[in-house]
């Protein structure tokens, strides 16, 4: 069995491209913690996730994973309320920022993980255009307050790396990881 160790629905919604047959078991993990490198925050988060998971689960493949965004060196998880979100699109605005997910997949004791990185870059947005969007759009569970599936499309000139990524989950570096795992 695979187990997907997050609560995300983009998550659970994107795992379906590699798999249908997966439940979904959320960790209890406590998220807040001091890691100022956002690469090593995401792939300690994710392992961290997973573990906690596993540990109940030691014959099932569990999948552990977590995003930031990286921005003018500050990294931005989900945000804790408007104004947060505001500063967070503004600090964006007619910049490129970076998309980091951290990846873990457990079965017993084999543990593999990966860092997917996405560079995005941000048309200048206007501080009208950013209240517009903070009202209209549902942006509290999003790392840096947005969705590149949603509203804030409008804002984004150009990506590169893996799109799926900055949904949160990036499909191809997952399925090459799980192809570790003997999986029937």
């Amino acid at each position: 069995m695979i187990i997907l160790a997050s609560a995300s629905p983009r998550r659970e919604e994107l795992l379906h491209l590699i798999t249908d047959d997966f439940k979904v078991v959320v960790s209890g993990v406590d998220e807040d913690v001091q890691i100022e490198d956002a690469k090593k925050l995401v792939r300690f988060l994710a392992e961290k996730k997973a573990a906690d998971v596993a540990r109940s689960n030691p014959h099932d493949v569990v999948i552990g994973a977590d995003t930031v965004v990286e921005a003018g060196g500050e990294i931005f998880g989900k945000p804790a309320g408007l104004a947060d979100a505001r500063r967070m699109i503004g600090a964006m605005s007619g910049q490129t920022h970076f998309v980091h997910t951290g990846i873990c997949v457990i079965k017993g004791d084999v543990r593999v993980s990966k860092v997917c990185s996405t560079a995005v870059t941000f048309n200048t947005v206007g501080k009208e255009e950013i209240e517009y969007y903070l009202r209209t759009e549902d942006i509290m569970d999003k790392a840096g307050a947005y969705a590149i599936q949603g509203g804030a499309a409008k804002f984004i000139s150009r990506i590169e790396g893996c799109f799926f990524n900055v949904v949160g989950l990036p499909v191809s570096t997952l399925y090459q990881l799980l192809q570790q795992f003997d999986l029937k």
